[in-house]
């Protein structure tokens, strides 16, 4: 999610001809050259952000830190930042390898869910996620969302186009796929097996899906109740998509 040059596969080009027009001319062939070269350095149409470059910026009551397991630890009310990405929860742990990558695991307050946001690329939409776990890792840029999972994808930050609920949902923010599993946490006499249940607008949806609003208990204590609403809404994004599998051409 960088505004870093990124390599596209160029086509095979034979230098002796260009279609129909015959054999290419030395001009010609500059042209063609300059044209592979600003194809090959154009950035890919997501990475309009750099949330991974940013500094992190944490508030909290306390903070103490464990000089053995090498953890900072933030407790009381806990906000995150870390460019788009905000994480609100009752006790976030921080972690950072020796490349500079950082982790963070949020934890939410006894009967809540941690929060998590982060805007899509390129769209006025942002991602919301409830858990009551919540690990962000930040080589991968994948999100986990342990128990009482939510998934919410948002035109505007208010109007719920997507919605999914899952024991275990993981959102890789840098391919923009998801796979969420059901589990005993998702039991009630609706839904007596624990299925995973998901609601899917379809593109350009011009209503809000009925009764979808913020979980009730994702509205930790104090100044960690869930994030403000963004600007100037539209629903003109891509939809999530649902994936089998997890994966980053990074790695």
């Amino acid at each position: 999610m960088t505004d870093r040059p990124f390599l596209r596969p160029v086509p095979a080009v034979r230098f002796g001809t260009f279609g129909p027009l015959g054999p290419l001319g030395p001009f010609s062939r500059i042209l063609a050259t300059l044209g592979l070269l600003c194809a090959m350095i154009a950035p890919a149409a997501h990475a309009e952000h750099a949330d991974r470059d940013k500094p992190l910026n944490i508030e909290s009551d306390r903070m103490t830190y464990d000089d053995l397991k090498q953890v900072n630890i933030f407790t009381g009310n806990v906000t995150m930042t870390k460019g788009t990405i905000l994480l609100k929860a009752e006790r976030v742990e921080v972690t950072q390898d020796p490349e500079g990558y950082q982790y963070a695991t949020a934890f939410a307050r006894a009967g809540g869910l941690a929060y998590m946001r982060q805007k899509r690329d390129g769209v006025d939409e942002y991602i919301d996620g409830w858990g009551e776990k919540i690990n962000y890792n930040g080589k991968t840029e994948v999100a986990t969302l342990t128990t009482r999972a939510v998934l919410k994808r948002l035109a505007g930050g208010t109007k719920v186009l997507d919605e999914v609920h899952g024991s275990v949902i993981v959102y890789d923010t840098y391919n923009e796929v998801y796979t969420a599993n059901g589990g005993s946490d998702q039991v009630n006499p609706n839904n007596p097996k624990g299925r995973v249940r998901a609601t899917l607008a379809p593109r350009n949806a011009a209503q809000p899906l009925a009764g979808s609003s913020a979980p009730a208990s994702a509205k930790p204590a104090g100044n960690a109740s869930g994030a403000a609403a963004a600007p100037a809404p539209s629903a003109d994004g891509m939809q999530l998509n649902p994936s089998n599998r997890i994966g980053n051409p990074r790695e």
